[in-house]
């Protein structure tokens, strides 16, 4: 017993030379410091202030009514009280509007062709045709929503319409038009906000990311110094992979919890944001994400050799990792190869299951899943971030013993 005292007594006390020692490393690294600070407490804030205005309203759009009959002018009309899109000028041509196209005066036009009314009466199919700015998102997505809201609700009335020109009543016509009849219900961002839809999964995402980039920064300042980040000091008695990454991990793991609570509780407040999960339930998500990202940034961060290729990883590997979340498109259509792919990356459950706590309200049970394969992930990882520092420590052994030959 006397033993065990003693080894597991030198093994927490060697863990915490390391804890120290790390934290020393981390505080005077300028470098590391401003990423940990201006990245992990001022991008949240950025990315809210970039789509502050995330809702956009009243889009200033161009018409072009060849057609000139009351069906076009009264879309004309119904598209124009929509909230999404705003009449900003009715023109002759299309050269006249694309020229204000052109001139960023308006950002999409909406085109009847003269035929339109006439089609509409001989029972045809119309067609209007709608031309986006694709510079934006919100732009196409507010033409798109309005201009189909308004076919949608004119399609039904030219059905209603003749059926009771077949002779149908009013009431029959409208029975048998709407058959079944539904309510269009979004609980979860009913305003259609552009920063609600991203957010939610940006601020999971930047906390694996700058935990990632600070660590492969902290690494590869190390090798260009001659140090290793998988030895322990000579001050320290012990020898042993465990305490080495549970030392250094525990400092990153203090920090970003930290961080943690500030990206995921505060500023969704902050901007008033969505928050409808619980803060206990958060705070457990959080717990285990993080401990995951500590794991999988010390494995993957011993392959930086270099300080500076933590900026190169971070313009490659940023947009990859924001779209194998799923939040801007389902996983479910992902292909086999890139799904799996996505595995490799807390930030893909971590995110989803953030998303569905904080902004759908969901509990622990619902995103259960999500949370067992981060537990799975983190298991790997670990036995990874040992591997690699056993690893480290042969080839620091090695070069040793050749350079006393």
């Amino acid at each position: 017993m006397k033993g065990t005292d003693t080894y597991l007594g030198r093994w927490f006390r060697d863990a915490l030379g390391i804890f120290n020692l790390e934290l020393r490393n981390i505080l005077h690294d300028g470098g590391v410091m401003i990423i940990f600070i201006v990245a992990g407490f001022l991008y949240p804030i950025l990315y809210n202030f970039v789509y502050k205005n995330g809702i956009l309203e009243d889009t200033p759009i161009a018409v072009v009514d060849h057609a000139d009959c009351s069906d076009s002018r009264r879309m004309i009309r119904e598209m124009d009280a929509t909230r999404e899109i705003g009449i900003a000028a009715h023109c002759n041509s299309m050269e006249e509007a694309r020229t204000l196209f052109q001139q960023r005066k308006v950002n999409g036009i909406i085109y009847f062709p003269a035929d339109f009314g006439d089609r509409l009466a001989h029972r045809e199919t119309a067609t209007f045709s709608i031309y986006a700015d694709m510079s934006s998102f919100l732009y196409y997505k507010n033409l798109l929503m309005g201009s189909e809201f308004v076919m949608l609700h004119e399609v039904n009335q030219i059905k209603i319409d003749r059926y009771t020109f077949d002779g149908l009543t009013d009431a029959q016509a409208d029975q048998a038009v709407n058959t079944v009849a539904y309510e269009d219900i979004n609980p979860y961002n009913r305003a259609f906000s552009y920063s609600i839809f991203l957010i939610s999964a940006i601020l999971m995402l930047i906390v694996q990311q700058v935990m990632f980039y600070g660590m492969s920064m902290s690494v590869g300042t190390m090798r260009e110094e001659n140090r290793s980040f998988a030895s322990l000091p000579d001050t320290l008695e012990g020898h042993g992979v465990g305490r080495v990454v549970l030392g250094r991990g525990a400092v990153y793991w203090l920090i970003f919890m930290i961080i943690g609570i500030y990206v995921t509780c505060i500023v969704p407040a902050m901007f008033h944001f969505p928050q409808r999960g619980s803060y206990g339930d958060i705070l457990v998500l959080l717990s285990i994400f993080v401990t995951v990202c500590v794991f999988f940034c010390m494995s993957w961060s011993t392959l930086v050799t270099r300080r500076e290729s933590a900026f190169l990883l971070f313009l490659f590997m940023s947009p990859i990792c924001v779209f194998l979340t799923g939040f801007s498109w389902p996983t479910s259509a992902f292909p086999t190869v890139w799904k799996w792919f996505s595995w490799l990356f807390p930030s893909t459950f971590g995110c989803q299951a953030f998303i569905n706590l904080n902004t759908a309200g969901a509990d622990l049970e619902i995103v259960a899943p999500l949370l067992r394969a981060l537990c799975i992930q983190g298991v790997v990882y670990y036995f990874l971030a040992c591997v690699s520092v056993y690893v480290e420590n042969y080839v620091l052994k090695r070069k040793g013993a050749l350079q006393l030959q």
